[in-house]
């Protein structure tokens, strides 16, 4: 071989391997989920904050933040209301076929009705110790209010704002989603697992664990392919087969993750993590998933509110602005495909 040929053959070889690596970074390189923070609404007011509950009927959002409720028009960005009377508020359900929601009220142990359209307390109702998250079922019409103190559920009528029954779980409930049949799917928080819940039975049917959880929080529910997404705080998040309980693939979210949620027609799964970020995940199908991105929001971003009509997502943080000596502001982040 000739001085030239053999000088031409090893460029060939190298520009090859260039194009195979360039390649393979693109292939193994996570794609753009589109998503970013497409505004931010200062709310204010002092205290924390727990769940976020949207109600796509009315456009508003209720914000879980300590001694109240706040309310707030999504399309305008006006604080509507603070509906008070609540100690550690956790969470709000939304029970629209009785035209009210239902509010946790940890440190009083009890649950709050209000009415939708007036905002008005309307009863309160006795719960296990320390309730925590809260979901409407609508098969029953009951609203389930999750108890982390005595690890068990009370079920409320949002119709009478009166206690129904109360039963226990197999272990400390963190988070729960109804499949809309009567089933409830919580996330047992010390066990590291799911518990499947039939409402009318009142009674834990199954507890499945979950291989390389710590501590799930965070639980979203794809009724149409039966699957779980639960994010768990060792940054992991579990896909879940509702049916059997079977799982079907674990992906890496950020960090201090503690609420998901899934946007059904995009087929797309959100976790909101409190390192600042919001990991997007794709269904490829009902057995395999892509992590997409972890899109930027801000420290202490760590609950989240879908509108999947719109395909935007809800986030609240304190944000402190850019000139000297300013205070931190509580802010409404939307995250949305500009």
């Amino acid at each position: 071989m000739t001085k030239l040929r053999f000088l031409a053959t090893l460029f060939f070889v190298a520009a090859s391997m260039l194009l195979m690596t360039g390649a393979s970074m693109a292939a193994d390189a996570p794609a753009d989920s589109g998503y970013k923070v497409i505004n931010r609404i200062a709310i204010g007011g002092e205290g924390g904050w727990d769940y976020l509950t949207f109600d796509a009927a009315t456009h508003r959002l209720f914000i879980a933040r300590g001694t109240r409720i706040q309310v707030v028009d999504v399309d305008s960005g006006k604080l509507l209301s603070e509906i008070p009377g609540l100690n550690g508020a956790h969470g709000v359900a939304i029970a629209a076929s009785a035209g009210r929601a239902v509010a946790s009220s940890g440190r009083s142990d009890s649950a709050v009705t209000f009415d939708l359209k007036t905002l008005a307390v309307v009863g309160t109702a006795k719960t296990g110790t320390k309730p925590d998250a809260i979901l409407f079922d609508p098969a029953t019409g009951l609203v389930a209010a999750l108890n982390g103190g005595t690890s068990d559920v009370t079920l409320v009528d949002p119709a009478s704002a009166s206690t129904v029954a109360s039963f226990k779980l197999t272990g400390r409930p963190e988070t729960g989603v109804s499949d809309g049949k009567g089933k409830l799917f919580i996330n047992l928080e010390d066990k590291n697992a799911i518990a499947m819940v039939d409402i009318k039975a009142r009674k834990v049917l199954a507890t499945w664990p979950m291989d390389g959880c710590d501590e799930p929080t965070g639980l979203a529910f794809d009724a149409a392919s039966h699957r779980l997404f639960s994010s768990c705080h060792n940054n992991t998040l579990v896909v879940v087969d509702s049916d059997t309980g079977r799982n079907v693939q674990k992906l890496t979210i950020g960090g201090r993750v503690d609420a998901a949620a899934f946007d059904a027609s995009a087929k797309l799964i959100f976790t909101t993590n409190g390192e600042g970020n919001i990991s997007v995940i794709r269904q490829d199908s009902a057995d395999h998933y892509t992590s997409l991105a972890n899109v930027p929001t801000a420290p202490g971003a760590r609950t989240v509110a879908l509108d999947e009509q719109k395909h935007v997502l809800y986030t609240v943080a304190n944000i402190t602005g850019s000139e000297p000596g300013a205070k931190p502001v509580f802010t409404l982040l939307v995250v949305g495909r500009p």
